[in-house]
C-alpha cells in the first residue's frame, strides 16, 4: 500500500471538517524591550496557543525606540495589525484617530473591573486598552543615615508633607553631610518629568489639565495651588537641596544623598545592594494625600480588526490572575490586580514588595485621558525646566498654559466639547 502524499493528507484533513481545522491566525505587535518581559510574553502567548484550537496569536516584535512610529505609519495606510502593545499616554491619540475600538464591549466586566487604574487606559469614558503591569513612584532612603540625621522615616500611615521633607533637607543639608541631600533622577528626562512631578501638582490640588472637561487648562496649570508646588519644585534648586545637572545617576547609591525620588524600576537592585537597610516611603504629600503615576504599556484592538473575539479571547487570556502572576514573577514589575499580586511571593500581603502594590493601588493616577497629552506633558516638561532654571513660576505656568491652550484649539477640542448651556425658563 502506497503512503499518502502530503497534498493528499492535506485534503483529507479539509474533508475531515471544522472539527480538525487550523486555528485562525491573529497577528499582533509589540515592543522589543528587556529580556524578562519578552521572555514572558512568548511564554504567555505560547501558553494562550496550546490552550484552544480556535485562534494561534503570532507576535512581531517592533524596536521600541521606532515603535510609536511604526505603528502610527501602519495606521495611515490602514496596515495595523488585529493587536498591538501601546504606551498608555498614547491611547487617546489612537482612539481620537479611530485606530483602535472600544473594549468595553469586548471584554466582560469580570475580567476589567479587578483591574487598578494602571491596568486600563480611557478616552472619552470608554475603555480602549488594558494592561498585565504598572511601575509606582516612591522616596527611598537607608534606615541607617535617617537614623543618623536623626530623621524619622515616613510611613503609609503619616507620609512626609511637603514641607516637612523641605524641612529635613534644609536641616541634613545645613551639617555638610550632603552636598545634595535630594537625588530627583534628575538626569531623567521626556515623559519622566511629568510622571514624576504632576502628581505633586495633584497632591495639591491642581492638575494638568481640567478632567472634567479636558479643554480648560487657564486656571489649572497656573492655579494658586499650582503655583505652590511650582514655587516649591524651584526653591530645591535655589536651595541647592536637589542638584540642576547632575553629573551620574548614582547620587543616592553611592551614599552622596540621603533620599531619592524615583520608580519601583529601582526596587530590586537597590534591595539586593542595601538589604534590610532599605526603606521605601512613599511620595511627598502636598495637602491632599500623595499621588503617584499610573500605567505603563497595555494592550489594543485595532479597528480593522477582522477577529475581535479571538483579540478578546486573548486579552482575557493575559488579564487572567495566573498570567498576571507569571508576568509580575518574571519581570518584577507590579501585577494590577490584587488576585494577581496575592498570587506572588514578592508582591503578595507580608511579601517584601507589598509595599509598591499598596502605592499602586492607593496613590495611583493615570495622566490626562486626553490626545492633548503629548502636548501638555511637553508643555509641562518645558517649564519645569524654566523653573530648574530660575525662572519665576508664574511665567512658566503660563508660558505652559498657552501651548496647552493653543494645541488643543487648533485640534478643535480632541473630540471633547463644552456642555452646551440650559436656557433658563
Amino acid at each position: 500500500m502506497k503512503r499518502a502524499t502530503l497534498p493528499a493528507l492535506a485534503m483529507l484533513a479539509m474533508l475531515a471538517g471544522p472539527g480538525v481545522a487550523a486555528p485562525v491566525e491573529i497577528k499582533a505587535w509589540r515592543h522589543d524591550t528587556g529580556d524578562a518581559e519578552m521572555a514572558a510574553s512568548r511564554n504567555m502567548v505560547e501558553r494562550f496557543n496550546r490552550a484552544q484550537d480556535k485562534w494561534r496569536i503570532v507576535v512581531e516584535a517592533i524596536p521600541q525606540g521606532s515603535y510609536t512610529e511604526s505603528i502610527t505609519a501602519a495606521s495611515l495606510v490602514g496596515q495595523l495589525p488585529c493587536i498591538m502593545t501601546i504606551d498608555q499616554p498614547a491611547v487617546p491619540n489612537f482612539a481620537w484617530a479611530g485606530n483602535i475600538r472600544p473594549l468595553d464591549d469586548l471584554l466582560p466586566a469580570s475580567v476589567v473591573k479587578p483591574l487598578l487604574p494602571g491596568g486600563r487606559g480611557t478616552y472619552r469614558g470608554r475603555l480602549y486598552s488594558v494592561g498585565q503591569f504598572d511601575v509606582v513612584l516612591a522616596l527611598f532612603a537607608r534606615r541607617s543615615a535617617l537614623a543618623a540625621a536623626g530623621v524619622r522615616a515616613a510611613t503609609v500611615e503619616q507620609p512626609y508633607s511637603a514641607r516637612e521633607l523641605h524641612d529635613i533637607l534644609l536641616t541634613v543639608k545645613r551639617t555638610g553631610r550632603y552636598r545634595y541631600p535630594l537625588d530627583l533622577n534628575g538626569k531623567a528626562k521626556g515623559e519622566w518629568v511629568s510622571y514624576a512631578f504632576s502628581p505633586w501638582l495633584q497632591s495639591a490640588g491642581a492638575d494638568l489639565i481640567d478632567r472634567g472637561d479636558y479643554l480648560r487648562v487657564d486656571g489649572v496649570l497656573n492655579s494658586a495651588e499650582a503655583l505652590g508646588v511650582a514655587r516649591y519644585y524651584a526653591r530645591l534648586f535655589k536651595d541647592r537641596l536637589a542638584e540642576r545637572n547632575p553629573a551620574d545617576e548614582k547620587g543616592f547609591e553611592q551614599g552622596r544623598s540621603l533620599i531619592q525620588y524615583t520608580g519601583s524600576w529601582k526596587a530590586r537592585e537597590y534591595a539586593e545592594r542595601f538589604g534590610d537597610d532599605l526603606v521605601v516611603m512613599p511620595p511627598p504629600d502636598f495637602g491632599h494625600g500623595p499621588q503617584a503615576g499610573a500605567a505603563s504599556w497595555q494592550w489594543a484592538v485595532s479597528r480593522s480588526c477582522r477577529h475581535p473575539a479571538g483579540a478578546a479571547a486573548f486579552l482575557s487570556h493575559l488579564l487572567s490572575d495566573r498570567e498576571m502572576a507569571e508576568m509580575s514573577r518574571l519581570t518584577g514589575l507590579v501585577p494590577v490586580s490584587a488576585a494577581a499580586a496575592a498570587l506572588t511571593d514578592y508582591y503578595r500581603p507580608g511579601g517584601k514588595g507589598r509595599i509598591y502594590f499598596d502605592f499602586a493601588a492607593r496613590y495611583a493616577q493615570p495622566r490626562p485621558a486626553t490626545p492633548a497629552y503629548p502636548a501638555i506633558s511637553a508643555a509641562f516638561e518645558k517649564a519645569m525646566g524654566d523653573l530648574r532654571a530660575g525662572k519665576e513660576p508664574a511665567e512658566a505656568m503660563d508660558e505652559a498654559v498657552e501651548a496647552i491652550e493653543y494645541d488643543i484649539a487648533r485640534n478643535n477640542g480632541y473630540g471633547f466639547t463644552k456642555p452646551k448651556a440650559v436656557a433658563s425658563k
